[in-house]
This record gives C-alpha cells, structure tokens and sequence, in this order.
C-alpha cells in the first residue's frame, strides 16, 4: 500500500523535523555524564568555533546541546519537586520495568502516572536532569496519532464504546510507526 504524504500549505514554514533541543547548565561534566549514562546519549564533535564551554549529544534522532553556564548571577536551581507538568522532554521507551529497576539502581527519585483513554493506557515516569529539568519516560506509542477531524466527538451517552477510526488513520498510524521504528535504529 502507499500513503500520500500530505503536502503543506505555500505559507507555510519547510520544517522536516525536530534536531536538537539546548539546556544551559552548571557544570557541562556532571551533565554529558546524565545524559550519557542515564539516558545513553553520545558525545559527540562540537564547533570549535564557539567561544564557551559546551557539549554536544545525540541519540534517538534528537541531539542536546548542553550550554555551560558559571556567571556568578546564575539562576538558583530550579525546584526539585518533580511536577509532571512542568516543562519536560520525552522519551520513548519499550520497557518501562527496565527503565524504573535502572533509575532505582541509581538512586534516582521518579514519580510515575497513568493515562487511559478509551481503555488505552499509557505509563509515564518523570525525573531530573543535574540542573531539574525533568525528563519524562513513556510508552506513548499505545495512543494512536489522530487528527482530530479524523474521529467522531464522542457522544454524550454513558454507553458510549471507543470509536474506531477509519482504514486511512490505521494507515497513516502503520507509516508513522515505521517511521519511528526506521528513525530509532
């Protein structure tokens, strides 16, 4: 089968994908060490060009740039009461017990949550990075990828049952998941 890719409008922007996010930092050793060992990051060539102390990560398809910042008018530290609903990066994952026996084995603090929809659920663990940005792990993959104008509102019933969309949605989910599956090898 092929699927059509949608095309965009003229007024919109050319963008393919996301390619880094950046995290400013107290100590550029403390966090490649994180990310490489937690999250399994590798270091890779940063422009020397830069004048400031810095690291460059990739993995996943995504890099992160951590930026070294040791002016003494530094922020103080953000709270470390872990908030899923505080600014947050995510990742995939296959296995959420492997994730919370590594975390555990590290000594690393995490809360957990549980999303259902429509008798789908979907497991989320949120924890910090050394400067508390928080980091969420989940198995996302169990919620399909729909627009909205592709699936009927959900009646007012208390009978209602969950509403399976069409042969083009379960489509366009197959393509999405090969998508991600080719990205993450």
């Amino acid at each position: 089968m092929r699927i059509e890719e949608i095309t965009s409008c003229d007024d919109e922007l050319p963008l393919l994908s996301l390619n880094h996010i950046s995290f400013v930092c107290r100590s550029v050793r403390t966090s490649v060490r994180f990310y490489e060992e937690v999250l399994g990051f590798v270091l890779i060539k940063r422009p020397s060009s830069f004048n400031f102390n810095g690291a460059w990560l990739f993995n996943y398809g995504i890099g992160i740039h951590l930026l070294e910042n040791n002016s003494i008018k530094d922020p103080p530290p953000k709270s470390r009461v872990i908030n899923p609903k505080d600014n947050h990066i995510s990742f995939q994952c296959s296995d959420m017990a492997v994730v919370k026996r590594k975390l555990e084995e590290m000594g690393m603090k995490y809360v957990t949550a549980v999303v259902e929809e429509g008798g789908i659920y979907v497991d989320q663990l949120f924890f910090h990075d050394p400067d508390s940005y928080m980091i969420e792990i989940c198995n996302c993959e169990n919620f399909p990828v729909l627009p909205l104008s592709s699936c009927p509102p959900k009646p007012k019933q208390s009978t209602w049952k969950k509403v399976k969309c069409g042969l083009m949605e379960g489509l366009m989910m197959e393509s999405l998941s090969m998508d991600m599956i080719n990205i993450s090898i």
